[in-house]
């Protein structure tokens, strides 16, 4: 069985790698003088502000429940993942295809390549600890599924925006340097500008995964397949139930919402069914530590 990761962790280290990445290219900026660089600077502080983004949404998701908000907070977090992988697309993306296809249309010569090509191996190196502490908790989270399959059904956002966003800022680093080297050796200013038009397809690309995935958990998915199996095993083997008729559940950002539907073991009269019921929903609740509301329809079997 997968445990259970903690998305603090890599948020907080990709927003330590990119504010130095963005101090580094702050004083690059500084030294050289060079806009572009000041640009890529205002970039990675605009990616420091999606994990403040990420962080808020963690914090109005522990809000308790009111009478407005009845099931509490949790899917807060899923607006504001959503938030990111729009900026992601917008800010990056499109940003970085606008840049480099002015570049085609208006070439200019690289200021400074070494001063880029140092501040951009530092920025792989800062990303590529950040990347190491997000796969850690990834690996925990995902057990035995391939690396795909969580992506495709896992229900932390946070962490499903946080891996995104380390993969892309990654393979755009290298992709830059790699343009960059390229340009230096040829002196061929096309490959400075496919470079930065191959980085935002990169970043679109990423971005519209990551925007399919938290658009479903703003609908409103259940818990992931193998949690809702691990549930029915778990209901279908207790001595008090008889039979699970139905089985729905709702994931709440890191808590979930379950109703069952179970024809239940004959008792001898209501009060010992009610006492049934309520040692179901307190057994399902120690042992699935995410579910908080409960709901139970009792179907007394003949």
């Amino acid at each position: 069985m997968a445990g259970h990761a903690n998305a603090l962790k890599p948020i907080l280290l990709a927003l330590g790698a990119n504010f130095a990445i963005f101090v580094s290219k702050l004083a690059a900026a500084v030294v050289t003088g060079s806009g572009a660089m000041l640009a890529e600077a205002v970039h990675s502080l605009a990616d420091c502000g999606n994990q403040g983004l990420l962080l808020l949404g963690m914090r109005q998701a522990k809000r308790p429940p009111s009478d407005d908000y009845p099931l509490g907070w949790g899917r807060a977090l899923y607006f504001w993942s959503f938030v990111v992988a729009l900026l992601l697309f917008a800010v990056g993306g499109l940003f970085s295809i606008y840049e480099g296809v002015h570049k085609l249309a208006h070439p200019e010569p690289l200021r400074w390549p070494w001063v880029a090509l140092g501040v951009l191996l530092f920025g792989i190196v800062m990303e590529s600890i950040s990347m190491r502490g997000c796969l850690h908790e990834v690996n925990q989270a995902r057990g035995e599924q391939s690396l795909w399959r969580w992506f495709r059904e896992t229900r932390s956002s946070e962490l499903l925006v946080i891996f995104g966003e380390d993969l892309a800022a990654l393979l755009g680093l290298c992709l830059a340097a790699l343009a960059i080297g390229a340009t230096m050796l040829t002196g061929n200013l096309l490959f400075d500008a496919l470079g930065t038009i191959a980085i935002g397809v990169l970043l679109v690309v990423v971005a519209f995964l990551l925007a399919i995935e938290v658009k479903a958990l703003l609908i409103g998915q259940g818990v992931e397949p193998r949690r809702r199996t691990e549930l029915l095993v778990f209901l279908r083997g207790r001595p008090e139930v008889a039979e699970v008729l139905n089985l729905i559940t709702l994931q709440m950002g890191p808590d979930v919402m379950v109703a069952v539907k179970a024809r239940m073991a004959p008792t001898p009269d209501n009060l010992s069914l009610i006492e049934a019921i309520n040692t179901v929903e307190r057994e399902m609740k120690a042992h699935f530590a995410e579910v908080r509301w409960s709901f139970f329809e009792p179907d007394v079997a003949d």
